[in-house]
């Protein structure tokens, strides 16, 4: 019995501990890929390529032995989003990427202020879809940015990804602009314009 509560205990650690490694490898990113020339390094793509596949695995690991956490159903989208937002920006910064790129740590930037409001005002936060593929559809094309010297390829999986993001953002408004005006309706089964 004490061996399988100490086996529980374990495993309801390990999907918050891949979420804190994959803020862990954010500097370590940032470092590798400062240190490349014009933004093309095998190792930061890596390190990257490996920090994303964790968001997958915490996630999925939570969800099958029912150990979400509140810490994770937070960290986990933020260590993805700093993931992102610092390889665009440095990307961005090397000239992989189109100074446009840096509409999706804006669309981040307005995501993580307006998160705390809308919570406070009855929104319940769930990832979507749209945004998961999103995300994947950055981490794929952020990853052969860093390693695809020429051509324009892994750009389109970029615009693809951000247009994603931003069909995510009008998704996540609109839910929140519905879940938030039920209670200023008063029950009364008028919406709130």
């Amino acid at each position: 019995m004490a061996a399988q509560h100490t086996a529980l205990g374990l495993r309801s650690r390990i999907p918050n501990a891949l979420t804190i490694a994959r803020l862990f490898a954010i500097p370590a990113y940032a470092a590798l890929i400062l240190e490349c020339s014009r933004g093309l390094s095998w190792p930061a793509a890596i390190v990257f390529g490996v920090a994303g596949l964790t968001d997958q695995v915490d996630g999925f690991l939570a969800r099958r032995w029912n150990v979400e956490s509140a810490f994770g159903k937070v960290a986990d989208p933020l260590a993805d989003r700093l993931l992102i937002d610092v390889a665009v920006v440095l990307l961005c910064h090397a000239g992989r990427l189109p100074w446009a790129a840096l509409l999706i740590p804006a669309r981040d930037i307005f995501v993580v202020g307006m998160t705390p409001i809308a919570l406070r005002r009855g929104y319940r936060f769930e990832v979507n879809r749209v945004g998961k593929l999103a995300t994947w559809l950055l981490y794929l094309s952020l990853g052969l940015v860093m390693v695809v010297p020429h051509g324009s390829w892994p750009l389109w999986i970029f615009w693809t990804g951000l247009a994603l993001a931003l069909v995510s953002l009008g998704m996540y408004v609109l839910k929140a602009r519905t879940e938030t005006a039920r209670p200023a309706a008063g029950g009364a089964g008028e919406s709130a314009n």
